[in-house]
């Protein structure tokens, strides 16, 4: 297409600041892993948003937050190398959040465009809003715009798109407007089984819990997907299958359907659990399970 907008767009914010849901909502399509976990998104992803002669690339990144584990080091090096390589940034504050954390954003990003979004808004009333709206003027020489966005008010979310729009540098298509995302559908399947682990074992399990996908073959009904729950001690492994197995047959069902949902074809999953002890505190380890810092 002649005269067509395309740009990347990285979407920033501490841990849990509601990045992987607010993607979701505004694609309309459950691609990345929301949880109630901290830090619970670990690699980039990228969401693709095709709006008329203009194509937004997102790229969901984990948390910003301190270099403490190995594994929390990987994890702000994906958010980082994200903020240098994108044309554009969305930095997603809570509404009820401090606002160091935008400042300590503000340190980090040297003057890069961005827009400020302030997230969770329908979970306070309208003079708190406008006291955080407020609280953050004075900041108003650094941001584009600042937009109170809430997942229930989709008019928030179209004046975030249209407002992207207007920053997005001219270019081709990067993908097929009919894509979604540009990762695997192996790669998604890993998190949608992840999300089913957290959400299903609550606070219990570590959340450096991980999965790897053994085996992944497409026929022409069903997908066939073999994956492994990796845990530190076998405690946790224990949580993880439940007694009789039945912590580990919820675990399957709901990442089976998340699955389905989003492969539109059936699909037979095995789960099974295995003990790597300290696998996130080890490089070769963390470089086995897909985690490679040499980039």
């Amino acid at each position: 297409m002649e005269n067509t907008k395309a740009g990347f767009v990285a979407v920033l914010g501490r841990p849990n600041a509601g990045k992987s849901t607010f993607l979701n909502t505004l694609l309309g399509e459950k691609l990345a892993l929301v949880s109630h976990k901290a830090n619970a998104t670990r690699k980039r992803m990228h969401l693709v948003l095709t709006e008329g002669d203009t194509q937004i690339v997102f790229v969901d990144t984990p948390g910003i937050h301190k270099q403490e584990k190995l594994l929390n080091q990987y994890m702000l090096k994906e958010a980082m190398q994200a903020l240098r390589d994108c044309d554009f940034l969305l930095f997603l504050a809570p509404v009820s959040d401090k606002i160091s954390y935008y400042e300590e954003f503000l340190e980090m990003v040297q003057n890069k465009k961005h827009i400020l979004l302030l997230t969770k808004t329908d979970s306070v009333s309208k003079d708190m809003l406008f006291r955080a709206i407020s609280k953050y003027e004075k900041f108003k020489d650094f941001y584009e715009a600042l937009i109170p966005v809430s997942i229930k008010d989709l008019g928030s979310l179209k004046c975030v798109i249209e407002m992207l729009v207007k920053f997005m540098p001219k270019n081709p298509y990067y993908y097929d407007p009919e894509i979604l995302s540009p990762n695997t559908t192996k790669e998604i399947a890993k998190e949608l089984i992840r999300e089913a682990v957290f959400e299903n074992l609550s606070d219990e399990l570590p959340y450096e819990s991980d999965v790897q996908i053994t085996f992944y073959r497409e026929k022409p009904n069903i997908h066939h997907i073999k994956a492994t729950i990796v845990v530190h001690k076998e405690s946790q492994k224990g949580m993880v299958i439940g007694r009789g197995g039945a912590s580990l047959k919820r675990i399957g069902k709901e990442a089976r359907l998340s699955i389905e949902n989003f492969v539109h074809q059936k699909v037979f999953l095995e789960l099974f659990v295995k003990v790597v002890p300290s696998w996130s505190k080890e490089r070769e380890s963390l470089k086995k399970m897909g985690y490679n810092f040499e980039y």
